[in-house]
């Protein structure tokens, strides 16, 4: 189970220039802003990457609002493992437990999975939150997940995971990003 005690999540270069040639898109932003909020919610650490800025421009403005008070670290390498000051912020955290989202599901989502979970994380993708430009890539990209042992979920599951309780002020704070939905 995904503990918020242990949990942290990624938000891997959601970024304007890319945005308009991935599936669904839109869809995907939205699950990214959900999760976000509901990782706040829970006070879940958040890290966010964007690759080769230069190129590819900044975060997009709705992912860019939610992440409200997350630094964002720009990035040359495919994996975020592989960006040392990535690596060395995760560190300071003590936690174990990734949860994976952003683009492109088959690049930059896949080896930043494959990385850490070689480095013994517990990753978690989440599925409606990561997408590719081509859906035959997504398809490719989660059956290698699961071949090598990186567990799949999704926004709801993720945060209902790691409220455990009903009843209580983050539930209902959850519940209402919920009915906004």
């Amino acid at each position: 189970m995904l503990r918020p005690t242990e949990a942290f999540l990624v938000v891997i270069d959601v970024q304007e220039r890319l945005l308009p040639h991935i599936h669904q898109h839109g869809e995907m932003v939205q699950s990214i802003r959900r999760l976000i909020r509901g990782c706040k919610i829970v006070e879940v650490p958040i890290f966010a990457t964007e690759q080769y800025t230069k190129g590819l421009g900044p975060t997009c403005r709705p992912v860019l609002e939610t992440l409200e008070g997350v630094e964002r670290m720009e990035k040359l390498t495919f994996s975020c493992w592989q960006h040392d000051p990535f690596r060395e912020a995760v560190a300071a955290t003590g936690r174990r437990q990734a949860l994976l989202c952003g683009i492109e599901s088959h690049v930059c989502v896949f080896q930043t999975a494959l990385e850490m979970n070689d480095d013994g994380f517990e990753v978690f993708i989440v599925g409606d939150a990561v997408s590719s430009r081509f859906p035959r890539n997504i398809e490719l990209a989660m059956m290698r997940f699961q071949q090598e042992g990186i567990r799949l979920t999704s926004v709801e599951t993720a945060v209902f995971e790691m409220l455990t309780r009903c009843a209580t002020e983050p539930f209902r704070a959850w519940s209402k990003i919920l009915k906004e939905a």
